[in-house]
């Protein structure tokens, strides 16, 4: 990380930090602002489950383990971008 200039340095920060605000407000919705909403989306069905239900107990699980495997390809392909990636 030495070897950039202040001004990558600063995009490469940019452009980490603007990922994990993502990641962030993306496992907030799935954490809490879905299950505010569990008694309406119970209406509707998924796999012959109420959907607030299946949220709740595998949906939000999912979305994580995406959210995860999301964040690390997309934090590895900035960091190639910018020549600090781990060999």
């Amino acid at each position: 990380m030495s070897e950039l200039t202040p001004e990558r340095r600063q995009e490469y920060w940019r452009r980490t930090s603007r990922l994990m605000w993502t990641i962030m407000a993306l496992w907030f919705f799935f954490s809490f602002v879905v299950h505010l909403f569990a008694v309406q989306l119970n209406r509707v069905e998924f796999l012959n489950f109420p959907l607030g239900f299946y949220m709740a107990a595998q949906g939000s699980l999912i979305a994580f383990v995406v959210l995860c495997f999301w964040n690390a390809h997309a934090q590895n392909k900035i960091d190639k971008e910018f020549g600090v990636d781990e060999d």
